[in-house]
């Protein structure tokens, strides 16, 4: 059972954003996997007063708290640090700053002998000592300032449903793959990364703590007598996806939700093989793509041509990167992926899966809106074509980022097919009048005014320049490390960052120039 009201719980799980019963929203997921194995939820939703905390009890097991779908520092504030409650175009429903830290210190407060468990990506990004953007500065693992008893990090319906029953029969929560826990002792088979204090006072050692970063493995971090222990991520299967996005997701929304325009979006699968210096999907999601089998897909997709809201249009069919669908490693090699030479980027399981979920009686459309790499696509011209002939309205979104390759080695990207790509979209799309629409970023580390010119030079040859964002600085990137260092991580050279708002504001009204210039001229 997932109630809002009531007691007698085995969990409380307390999220920062609306409760949405639906396979997009966190804290929808975890519930219904936690309750498809029996056990009794309920859900408080931002919770403010006392009597919100109070309202259902204590819960038989532990709480579970999360943020939700992203940090609520970078959810509450602009990437030049002004508070996105003072933006009268911001439609967003705000959260706590540190959020997680406000509502654990809430019940310790109220349930002292409570077990508390933390999760969502904002646990997930500051399980280690990381740089801070907000407090520019080095802040300890969170699991210190929320006083949790175990953080899960990365997608947690494995760990949670694990901790549900060591905490049922009594057993200890150590050793849980994918969680992380504070420890006295430093257990065998852990490799021990620069301690806080070090990674704190030396930029040095805070490159070689972002070098060992990884899901992969057991890690340690010492900190004031404690250490810090890492259990490395279990794996996650096809067979795991297919159970998680098959249970009875009602898609009922809160009024204020941000799903709404993603109401009957279907997730095709998780990872992300792009491996950006500036995403946190490596460190969370991780850097392998694990698809849901054709057959749950569409069986997904069947079902909701019943439900009683359904129009008949899929609003996304996705992932990260939604042509990433089975790209899986078949190796599970700890190789990059996406320089792997057996990669299969000839998307034909993805043409196969299009095909066949347009055919389903009651769907008359269905979109990919989720953006996707187009130096995969380019590989392979007929998913390009079958993807423009069926899959989009209007406009395509791709990202890249810049045009300047300096900037883009840092961020880890290749634009060398970006030509390519837009030509032949072009080609085929002319007479359908559909476009691309580009996502780009500035001021990242090694941006300057000499290489936001290569970027204003290259788009004022593109349309549909609509928008771009500026770099901030999320925990556990490689793109902080650098930011905050002044050195890239993999060769530990010196690299020129952009710190002051008043040159990032300049390289942005640069941008913004071009941009009401191209649109003067059209």
């Amino acid at each position: 059972m997932i109630s809002k009201s009531g007691k007698d719980f085995d969990i409380i799980l307390i999220t920062a954003e609306y409760y949405d019963d639906h396979p997009l929203s966190p804290s929808g997921v975890i519930s219904r996997v936690l309750e498809g194995k029996g056990y009794k939820i309920g859900i408080i939703e931002k919770p403010l007063t006392k009597e919100d905390y109070l309202k259902l009890g204590t819960p038989k097991l532990f709480f579970a708290v999360t943020s939700g779908s992203i940090d609520s520092m970078l959810h509450n504030y602009t990437p030049l640090k002004k508070k996105r409650s003072e933006d009268p175009h911001s439609n967003l429903s705000l959260m706590p700053d540190r959020a997680l830290i406000v509502y654990c210190n809430k019940i310790r407060e109220y349930f002292k002998s409570a077990v508390i468990v933390i999760g969502g990506i904002e646990a997930s990004m500051r399980r280690f000592a990381h740089y801070d953007y907000w407090n520019n500065d080095i802040r300890r693992s969170i699991i210190f300032d929320t006083r949790a008893n175990v953080l899960v990090y990365g997608n947690g319906e494995k760990q949670i449903l694990e901790i549900a029953e060591r905490s049922r029969k009594g057993t200890e929560l150590k050793g849980i793959p994918g969680t992380f826990v504070i420890s006295k002792t430093l257990e065998e088979g852990f490799e021990l990364l620069p301690s806080f204090e070090e990674v704190k006072e030396d930029p040095l050692k805070f490159c070689e703590m972002q070098k060992l970063l990884s899901n992969k493995k057991n890690l340690a971090q010492f900190y004031d007598n404690n250490y810090l222990l890492q259990y490395s991520y279990p794996e996650y299967t096809t067979e795991d996806l297919d159970w998680i996005y098959s249970l009875p997701y009602s898609r009922r929304l809160h009024p204020n939700s941000l799903l709404k325009m993603a109401k009957f979006s279907v997730v095709t699968h998780r990872g992300c093989i792009g491996n950006c210096n500036f995403c946190s999907l490596k460190l969370h999601q991780g850097d392998k793509i694990v698809s849901r089998s054709e057959r749950s897909i569409l069986k997904e997709i069947e079902s909701l041509t019943s439900h009683p809201d359904f129009k008949g249009y899929i609003d996304d069919l996705g992932g990260p990167s939604a042509n990433m669908y089975g790209m899986d490693c078949a190796d599970k090699c700890n190789q990059e992926c996406i320089n792997c030479n057996k990669l299969d980027k000839s998307h034909m399981k993805l043409i196969s899966l299009l095909k066949k979920a347009r055919a389903i009686k009651g769907v008359k459309k269905i979109f990919v809106r989720s953006g996707i790499r187009y130096d995969l696509a380019i590989e392979s011209k007929e998913y390009i074509k079958e993807l423009s002939e069926h899959h989009i309205s209007g406009c395509l979104k791709i990202a890249p980022e810049h045009f300047s390759e300096k900037v883009l080695t840092l961020m880890n990207k290749d634009n060398s097919r970006f030509d390519e790509f837009v030509s032949f979209f072009d080609s085929i799309n002319k007479d359908k009048k559909q476009y691309l629409k580009y996502y780009l970023m500035i001021c990242h580390p090694g941006d300057d005014e000499k290489e936001i010119m290569k970027l204003k030079e290259k788009i004022s040859y593109l349309s549909n320049i609509e928008s771009f964002q500026v770099f901030t600085p999320t925990p556990m990137t490689n793109s902080t490390c650098v930011y905050w260092t002044g050195i890239d991580p993999n060769n530990m050279k010196r690299v020129n960052v952009i710190h002051d708002y008043k040159t990032k504001k300049k390289l942005k009204r640069i941008i913004l120039q071009e941009i009401d210039n191209k649109k003067s001229r059209s």
